[in-house]
């Protein structure tokens, strides 16, 4: 290999750096970085001839490094390792000059803290709770009967045939929109958020289960990534989770509309049983059937009990019953009438004859003669009769037309004191 001038000129076209020389900066440039500390994803972990090959990637951005471990380094680690796995690891980056390829060499390797994982798990926890994700008030209600069922599961999975075999058994003609995704590893929390997107844009499906049969607590923190907890939140289907583990309960059961146990037990909840569903419609009939017989038995007695009056039994007894009381209230009302009558009359009697006492004829018979001028006034003073004027004398029966001819003046009466 060609030694590095010592002269640092910067090169040009003219005077260009061997490939030794700038691989040999390279190299220095990297070693002066040292061995650091990097926390990350096992996405591969292969062992050829007792090295380990394996890569490790960002948790949260899309970046990932290769990795090398000698035999010897792996021969001191007390744990074992595999794909899934977080780890923190201390690299140390080398730069092959004869090959140009840039190695990250593991000097040590250890699972990241359970203590780490739980403290991050929990910031997000409380973080989910304060927006509201968690409240029992935003779940959705499950259908009585979904028609289609949408299932995001492992491929060939047991929790995939417990699903469809528990939920067939129970309700033969029920479908399934089974979509595969990785449960488990780097691409696992980004595939099963995408399948409940795609599933939950189908308008057939009623539900969302989302499968797997357990597993230990690292598999598990899939299910609590923020991505895809904040997708099942998001969705207009139903969610229900069915990771299957009871003790550390992932993000996804918590923001899910439902959680179950296991997947049996989510097709149980989901599903209902058709046989049991059968009795309860027999009970139902046998109830109905009971309270329509009591009823038409309750309306033949009230029936009964109508006929056995007298007025059904024979329907000229309440005219026979009322023909005595309604004579007797005609010859009331004809009584009532006569006495009305009779009264009536002789007050008409007793007017007639006040009227009669005070009628000017009754003046007149007593000798008494009206006298009329020409324009039908009464004659009241000789003052209103000139000779020669006609006149017209009304006596008790008739009249007779005169002309006056004298006026005499009647003699006053001198008052004594």
């Amino acid at each position: 290999m060609t030694d590095a001038p010592a002269d640092s000129t910067a090169p040009s076209a003219e005077s260009p750096w061997p490939v030794s020389v700038l691989s040999s900066k390279i190299k220095d440039y990297i070693a002066r970085l040292g061995a650091v500390w990097v926390e990350g994803e096992l996405t591969q972990w292969n062992v050829r001839g007792g090295a380990v090959y394996a890569k490790l990637k960002d948790l949260e951005q899309d970046a990932t490094v290769s990795l090398q471990m000698w035999a010897s380094t792996r021969a001191k680690l007390s744990e074992d390792f595999t794909q899934g796995d977080r780890v923190v690891a201390l690299v140390k980056p080398d730069w092959w000059l004869r090959g140009g390829t840039l190695t990250m060499n593991v000097l040590q390797l250890k699972h990241v803290g359970l203590g780490d994982l739980l403290e991050r798990l929990e910031r997000l926890r409380r973080q989910l709770i304060d927006e509201g994700l968690f409240d029992g008030g935003r779940k959705k209600q499950l259908p009585f009967l979904p028609h289609c069922i949408g299932l995001v599961t492992g491929k060939d999975s047991d929790a995939e045939k417990d699903v469809l075999r528990n939920a067939q058994l129970r309700w033969p003609s029920v479908s399934f929109r089974v979509r595969h995704a990785a449960v488990q590893g780097d691409r696992a929390a980004s595939d099963v958020a995408a399948r409940i997107r795609e599933l939950d844009a189908d308008p057939e499906v009623d539900v969302i289960i989302v499968a797997r049969g357990g597993g230990d607590f690292q598999n598990l923190l899939v299910f609590s990534d923020e991505t895809l907890v904040r997708t099942a939140a998001a969705a207009q289907t139903p969610i229900v989770s069915a990771i299957g583990h009871e003790n550390d309960r992932p993000l996804l059961d918590e923001v899910a509309d439902l959680r179950a146990s296991t997947p049996t037990d989510a097709a149980k909840r989901v599903v209902p049983d058709v046989t049991e569903e059968l009795a309860r419609v027999q009970q139902a009939r046998g109830r109905i059937q009971l309270r329509v017989s009591g009823l038409v038995s309750h309306e033949i007695d009230r029936l009964t009990q109508l006929r056995s009056r007298p007025v059904m039994a024979d329907p000229a007894w309440l005219v026979d019953s009322r023909a005595e009381e309604l004579v007797r209230w005609v010859s009331r009302g004809s009584e009532l009438m006569d006495h009305r009558l009779e009264r009536a009359g002789a007050r008409i009697g007793e007017l007639t004859g006040h009227l009669r006492a005070l009628s000017p004829k009754r003046t007149l018979e007593r000798g008494y003669a009206i006298a009329q001028l020409a324009d039908g006034r009464a004659l009241r003073s000789i003052q209103d009769a000139a000779v020669g004027s006609a006149l017209r004398v009304t006596v008790a029966d008739g009249a007779v037309t005169t002309t006056v001819d004298g006026v005499e003046a009647a003699e006053r009466a001198e008052g004594r004191g």
